[in-house]
């Protein structure tokens, strides 16, 4: 968002495209090999920053699933045997061809969501590379686990991703899910099937038993059948909170175990003794990251009444300096909204905000004139009973409360039907431990926001769902204990 007087403003540094070659079409992958639907439905994916057509791909039918779910089926009996040790040389391999492709899949996921390439490239790649490896090092040890002796697989896995992040989502699936001996039908987000297409060839590429893992792509239909269907011993979903609640009544009086990571708008807890620029950073960093299409962001800052202004101040030159454009330059902060449907929820979103009397600042830039674009932008005059403070906008907007004392921080950060999420900035540890053990949030930042690592357990409480993924804790998710 620079403009052209500065003359420190950033050239045009784009990532090249060539590396990626995205077939026209695409069918799905079901026993170790790609194959067409059953039904003659396709779909299109598009780039969300041009709106250009990247491939068409099958929509699966309950046939489709049906199949893929009875080749997992097959497999497991061969797969769940296998000692870990075996299992876990599966898992080492794929994350090893992930680090060596991690380009071309970083590409991939910047062109299918429109999240910038620096995005893609240093946080989602390296992690999704560090969710094979970490949970390759548990196949051998679930004895060690804490979940007894011999803890035993529970069968077939259906799985049903979201956009957000694609390919991070799905390692946080089928990581443990494989580690643990379990097998997969995965159905990724309709907007961005390409990189679990990919993740199909990868697959192969590491030998992996065929069956094991199988990818059908489609709407909303296709996750239904997946979840419905009576083969399935295990759901794990991330996504919106009513399509949770819909999985939930859908699975209620079976024997199906399920996970569900869904809808938040977490609190980022500003003290007056925090140190100012840091936590400008987190902040930007917690509502920004993504366009805001973050489950976990720190969408609503709590700022104490003392400092507000200048923490508004240095925020709103902050938010003035990031660049919004084409989501394949290395330079770009703020990449495209995934979707035009996506693009329409927010804005409709911040023009209630406006509707309800909250004051909107926007960042100053340019909006390209194709693709889906929302510029950076906060609500002050903010109270609890305003829409924007309640409902998860799932983009780059901040709502700003404020508070005067820890009790009322607290408070207001609880007043919320979610708890994914928070974040504290202070220079107090004695603080962070009073505030955060009060915080019904199941990820608490302190001095820093939007830090995930594999080992870590990730999930929240109330309507952003229940069960953890990540650590020790996601093995559980997936074994008979």
């Amino acid at each position: 968002m620079t403009t052209t007087t500065n003359p420190f403003a950033y050239a045009p540094a784009p990532e090249s495209r060539a590396i990626v070659d995205i077939a026209p079409s695409y069918g799905l992958f079901i026993d170790g090999e790609f194959t067409e639907s059953s039904g003659q439905d396709r779909n299109k994916t598009v780039s969300p920053a041009t709106e250009e057509v990247l491939a068409e791909y099958a929509q699966a039918n309950a046939e489709d699933v049906d199949r893929a779910v009875k080749a997992a089926r097959k497999a497991f009996e061969k797969w769940s045997a296998l000692p870990g040790s075996e299992r876990a040389k599966y898992l080492f391999r794929i994350a090893r061809i992930i680090q060596e492709r991690s380009r071309e899949l970083a590409v991939l996921e910047t062109l299918d969501n429109g999240k910038p390439i620096k995005e893609t490239r240093d946080a989602d790649l390296p992690l999704v590379a560090a969710h094979f490896f970490y949970y390759a090092g548990w196949a051998d040890k679930l004895d060690h686990a804490g979940y007894g002796p011999n803890p035993r697989p529970l069968g077939v896995a259906g799985q049903v991703i979201p956009w957000n992040f694609p390919l991070l989502m799905l390692a946080w699936k089928i990581a443990p899910a494989l580690a643990t001996g379990n097998t997969v039908v995965l159905k990724p987000a309709e907007t961005t099937p390409l990189s679990a297409l990919f993740f199909a060839d990868i697959c192969r590429q590491a030998g992996l038993p065929r069956g094991v893992v199988n990818i059908v792509t489609g709407d909303g239909r296709t996750g239904q059948a997946l979840v419905s269907h009576p083969g399935i011993n295990k759901v794990a979903f991330t996504g919106s909170t009513a399509v949770g609640k819909a999985i939930a009544r859908e699975i209620a009086g079976t024997d199906k175990k399920v996970t569900l990571e869904l809808g938040g708008k977490g609190a980022n807890i500003v003290f007056d003794d925090a140190p100012i620029d840091q936590a400008v950073e987190g902040i930007v960093n917690g509502i920004f990251f993504n366009q805001g299409q973050v489950c976990c962001a720190g969408s609503r800052l709590l700022v104490q009444e003392s400092i507000q202004e200048e923490l508004l101040d240095a925020l709103k030159r902050r938010l003035s300096t990031l660049r919004l454009g084409d989501p394949l330059d290395k330079n770009t902060d703020i990449g495209a909204i995934n979707s035009a449907e996506q693009l329409a929820r927010i804005t409709a979103l911040a023009e209630t905000g406006e509707a309800e009397g909250a004051e909107r600042w926007s960042a100053p830039c340019e909006l390209p004139s194709a693709g889906y674009w929302f510029a950076p932008t906060l609500f002050t005059n903010v109270t609890q009973a305003h829409t924007v403070a309640r409902d998860e906008i799932f983009g780059p907007v901040l709502s700003v409360l404020t508070f005067r004392t820890p009790d009322e921080a607290v408070a207001k950060a609880n007043n919320s039907q979610y708890g994914l999420s928070a974040g504290i900035w202070t220079e107090k540890g004695s603080r962070i431990l009073a505030v955060a053990s009060k915080l019904r949030a199941g990820v608490v930042w302190a001095n820093t926001f939007n830090k995930f690592d594999p080992t870590s357990p990730f999930g929240g409480y109330k309507e952003s769902g229940f069960g953890r993924e990540g650590g020790r804790h996601g093995l559980e998710a997936y074994l008979d204990v």
